[in-house]
């Protein structure tokens, strides 16, 4: 794996770093084609939002691409991570009226998952772990990500591929690394993100697509019951892409025709 830090080779940051400490600071996670980072627009504004509501400065756009583009060097296909911290402060919680930024970019060779996964289908499960309301971070992206760690050791069979969360009062969230959307009819709906769950790239796209395809898009507060009762379940990230479940305890599900259409969509995106 190829690491910058501030913009130079490294892989160290200071114990004192606000990230490490107390978590205060914010990520994202994309896929890069010869340097080039797929879904950038929504990547770039996703971070960027991220940033300015915990009050961080937002790097810059061509210093990002650049970064992102010299650690994938050599690398036609990659996995790369960008991290935003507050960079280092004075001892408690308070912010430093000027933070001094860590920005962490690397980049290691892609190895994806197992291609059946988008072809075929996967299996999931409900998570015992529950999502904390907190609508001051609702949404965001941030370096503090037990609950979803937490939910993620429940299960170690390789034959499920990703757990459902729950928040406190029992409505679907998420998936530990990934957005869920329930089909009925001809509507997409997902779980509204304003009082937990982190708002993905693939989410924003799909936002902005879905009348593309002669879909709805609608967020909602959305009960097991409904999610178990929908045409079609799918999930999303931007390194997996899109996936459907076909597999929820007793509930199977069928290969539904719009998976494929939006799999195609989404792999003709720059």
């Amino acid at each position: 794996m190829a690491m910058l830090i501030n913009g130079r080779s490294d892989e160290r940051i200071t114990a004192a770093d606000r990230g490490l400490a107390y978590g205060d600071g914010v990520f994202r996670t994309l896929e890069l084609r010869e340097g080039k980072p797929r879904l950038w627009v929504w990547q770039y504004a996703r971070l960027c939002d991220d940033a300015r509501r915990l009050r961080l400065p937002p790097p810059e756009e061509r210093l990002l691409l650049a970064e992102l583009a010299a650690a994938a060097d050599g690398l036609s296909r990659a996995a790369a991570k960008i991290v935003l911290t507050r960079g280092e402060g004075a001892r408690g919680y308070a912010m430093p009226e000027a933070p001094s930024c860590t920005r962490i970019v690397s980049a290691a060779a892609w190895n994806g998952y197992p291609p059946e996964r988008a072809e075929r289908g996967v299996t999931a499960r409900w998570c015992e772990t529950r999502l904390a309301l907190q609508p001051a971070l609702a949404g965001i992206k941030h370096l503090n990500r037990l609950e979803n760690v937490l939910a993620r050791s429940e299960w170690q069979d390789p034959a499920v591929a990703e757990g459902l969360m729950l928040d406190m009062e029992g409505w679907v969230a998420e998936g530990t690394m990934s957005n869920v959307y329930v089909l009925e009819g001809e509507a997409i709906v997902t779980p509204r993100l304003d009082r937990c769950g982190v708002n993905g790239a693939v989410r924003d796209w799909l936002t902005a697509h879905c009348l593309d395809i002669g879909r709805s898009f609608t967020e909602t507060r959305l009960s097991k019951s409904r999610l178990i009762d929908a045409d079609a379940v799918f999930l999303s990230n931007s390194l997996m892409g899109i996936w459907q479940i076909t597999r929820l305890g007793e509930r199977n599900w069928t290969p539904h025709p719009l998976l494929r259409a939006l799999q195609h969509s989404l792999s003709l995106q720059a």
